[in-house]
């Protein structure tokens, strides 16, 4: 009988560049093997090496249905202290109830991920929007205004906005009011303002999908770490079968890691 392959051993984690976190949006991606996870490992590790090379992720299993406590004590065992999970909201708030209606929906998503925020491990929130929903500044606010959203052990919050409308100083001076961020998103189709409404933190979502230049990449270590004196940056490249998003975060952590160790 052929002897199983050996899981390879995870290797040192990056180390940690203070108020920066960057990641994939996913890690179950068997399609990733073997340019970014070694052709031994198995399905059930994919997260304790993922965790190895990345210091955060997106999770998106969030938009279709809400972890159980067992899912959740399986995902923060395989990471380590420093690592961060920002969770994508359900499709029942963004997109069938587009906002609306929905404080029992939003308290049973931020009540669901209480056992990341007590390990210290809950990075952001994310509200994706549907590309046909259109700016409504009252609408957005009462939103904010929501129990589980607002006071001081509100979780990080941001907006992906997908209609131009959004884009809109009106909007800004919203999410300033409840300290809620603008996602900062780059996809073929559309580009995002440079704007930061979060007094204290700021995510990005680089999406493009034919990935990043070495050149770009530098441009975006450079771009972030001066951003990072200042507050925490989220920074998740696209997820595909493809591993390029994967080997392009590693490849960003690297230049991060590098202008670190030259300061």
């Amino acid at each position: 009988m052929p002897k199983a392959p050996s899981t390879p051993a995870p290797v040192a984690a990056p180390k940690l560049l203070a108020r920066l976190y960057a990641g994939t949006s996913g890690w179950a991606y068997p399609t990733w093997k073997p340019e970014f996870y070694p052709a031994g490992t198995p399905a059930k590790k994919f997260l304790e090496f993922y965790a190895s090379q990345l210091t955060s992720v997106e999770v998106n299993y969030t938009f279709r249905a809400l972890p159980t406590a067992k899912i959740l004590e399986s995902w923060l065992a395989a990471t380590p202290s420093e690592f961060r999970f920002s969770f994508k909201a359900p499709q029942r708030i963004t997109h069938l109830k587009r906002l609306r209606s929905c404080e029992e929906l939003v308290t049973q998503f931020v009540a669901a991920l209480e056992p990341v925020r007590q390990s210290g491990k809950l990075g952001l929130l994310l509200f994706q929007l549907p590309p046909n929903f259109k700016a409504d500044a009252e609408l957005l606010s009462t939103f904010l205004f929501l129990s589980a959203l607002h006071g001081s052990s509100a979780p990080l919050i941001a907006f992906e906005f997908r209609h131009e409308s959004w884009f809109d100083e009106k909007i800004y001076a919203v999410l300033r009011e409840h300290n809620a961020a603008v996602c900062i998103a780059e996809s073929d189709d559309l580009l995002t303002p440079e704007v930061h409404t979060a007094k204290d933190y700021t995510c990005y979502r680089l999406r493009r999908s034919s990935g990043y230049s070495p050149i770009e990449l530098d441009a975006f270590a450079q771009r972030f770490a001066a951003l990072a004196q200042q507050r925490d940056v989220y920074v998740y490249f696209k997820h595909e079968d493809e591993p390029t998003g994967a080997l392009n975060a590693t490849q960003f952590l690297a230049r991060l890691q590098a202008l670190s160790e030259k300061q």
